[in-house]
């Protein structure tokens, strides 16, 4: 049987969910693909950070960077259980950037867009500051100002959940085998990856959100060709035992002209990154930090804190590949972080709209501005509505989380403390539905460790499309540096049986 749907959208990051839930929110039909996990590449390869992006100031980025500013905001209502505001230390380090260059870069980030909840840039002078007792001796003055961080692969779940709830049809562990015009359609055929089985999808429009993937979707999968190219630069992050105990960040410039951030990390770790490495292809497997990236992290940490850190202390690492509109840059850090997009729409035959570039921050207005290119196809569509949408979870009453956490530890008392902290973060008000009646841990099912239950399994299972223990504890829970080291193969032996026991049942 075909699947028949007006939008075919191919990638499940952060871009494809959101254009998935935006499009299904005008009124499109949906069907998305993704051959892995949501968020199983880029999305989830972040610094895990809402911001305008102060660097590309730089490099002349004030429209990107003022839409990124917007977004901050709008995003911080949207969804104040994954995201919420960080202060940086940016410590001034003579000879790499002018203080005063520093200060009018800071001074137009708090100006170049409205600030509703974040506080503005202030001085401090690191020999009176708290901050100043992590860092060597030689950095007196340090500039402080605000973003957000993020739960960057729940973004993408709670993008896709919202897209699902409103009907599009989320398939995960599927891939696009192939996809060829017929007439004013395109007929798709997707494969599972759990069974091997093939469908067919007939759409009026594909949109290819492939991220490092989006020139291969075009050549093989779909056999057209572009003018316009994806630069692919990898992007690593170390993960380190703390480094300082203020609840700031620091964002470090280096002597190359690039920045580092380092991060207060779940409470026992430090996260530092990223790099900025180019790639000619994008490896089939996860791609992998390199010994020359890691040095170059410890090194730019080792120049600035007293706590010193060597390969042998770093505990985790990730990397990802980062698809940049290819704008003839030389230097990958000055590559453009904006978005641009490429319509191929021949008179009277189906289009595909690719999506180059683009950044977690900018994701929602990325897809409002994708369904604005789709409006001649589909005259019918709704207005845009996503601007003051909130996302799954994240109708905290005033937005407040620490009056929603109370409300949820006087309602589960039994909980530890930390338990309903994650929770309440991880899940905002959908909270109610994964805990539900329970009045003890015990009623939540097995215990994997630190917190994690048979319950929260369940719902990820059948509310987020999480089918694997690297899905649970890497994406979708965070849990994976806080687990037994056995807690990987019980979860998916639990799944097993759980998978199991529905097939049996059928």
């Amino acid at each position: 049987m075909t699947t028949v749907t007006d939008l075919l959208i191919v990638g499940g990051g952060i871009n494809g969910a959101g254009i998935a839930r935006d499009a299904v929110g005008r009124g499109l039909s949906v069907v998305l693909c993704e051959q892995g996990d949501l968020a199983g590449y880029t999305s989830s390869a972040s610094t895990k950070l809402i911001h305008g992006g102060l660097r590309y100031l730089e490099y002349y980025e004030f429209r990107l960077v003022r839409e990124a500013l917007f977004e901050r905001e709008r995003l911080l209502e949207a969804a104040p259980h994954i995201i919420w505001p960080l202060r940086f230390i940016l410590p001034h380090e003579k000879g790499i950037r002018p203080a005063w260059f520093v200060r009018l870069g800071l001074f137009l980030y708090d100006h170049l867009a409205p600030r509703k909840r974040l506080p503005g840039t202030e001085t401090i002078h690191l020999t009176r500051h708290p901050a100043g007792k992590a860092l060597k001796p030689g950095f007196d003055t340090a500039f402080v100002y605000s973003d957000c961080w993020v739960e960057d692969s729940r973004m993408v779940a709670l993008n896709a959940l919202d897209a699902a709830e409103r009907g599009a049809d989320i398939r995960v562990r599927t891939k696009l085998v192939s996809a060829s015009r017929d007439g004013d359609t395109w007929l798709a055929t997707l494969q599972s990856a759990a069974t091997g089985e093939t469908t067919e999808v007939r759409a009026r429009v594909i949109v290819n959100a492939g991220g490092p993937f989006v020139a291969d979707v075009l050549n093989s999968k779909l056999g057209l060709n572009t003018q316009k190219s994806v630069r692919l630069v990898k992007g690593s992050h170390i993960v380190v035992p703390k480094l300082f105990e203020t609840e700031q960040a620091f964002i470090l410039q280096n002597t190359d002209k690039r920045i580092v951030f380092a991060i207060p990390y779940q409470g026992k770790f430090t996260l530092v990154g990223t790099t900025d490495i180019p790639v000619e292809s994008v490896p089939d497997k996860k791609v992998t930090i390199s010994d020359e990236e890691i040095r170059y992290l410890c090194d730019v940490v080792n120049h600035h804190f007293q706590k010193q850190v060597t390969p042998a202390d770093v505990v985790w690492t990730y990397s990802g590949v980062r698809p940049l509109f290819d704008d003839g840059s030389i230097n990958a850090s000055a590559v453009t972080r904006d978005y641009v997009f490429d319509l191929d729409k021949p008179e009277g035959q189906a289009p595909v709209l690719s999506i180059f570039g683009g950044k977690i921050t900018t994701f929602r207005k990325l897809s409002e501005h994708a369904l604005d290119e789709l409006k001649s196809f589909f005259p019918a569509m709704k207005p845009a509505w996503t601007e003051t949408a909130k996302l799954p979870g994240g109708d905290l009453p005033d937005a407040d989380f620490n009056r929603f956490l109370a409300s949820v530890k006087k309602r589960w008392p039994f909980l530890p403390e930390h338990v309903a902290y994650r929770l309440s973060r991880a899940y905002g008000t959908r909270i109610d539905e994964l805990l539900g009646s329970a009045r003890s841990v015990a009623d939540l099912g097995e215990d994997f460790g630190a917190g994690l239950t048979a319950a929260e399994v369940d719902y990820l299972v059948r509310r987020e499309w999480a089918r694997s223990a690297e899905d649970i504890l890497w994406r979708r829970s965070k849990l994976g540096l806080h687990v037994p080291a056995g807690a990987p193969a019980r979860i998916d032996t639990y799944l097993n049986k759980r998978y199991a026991a529905a097939v049996a049942a059928q």
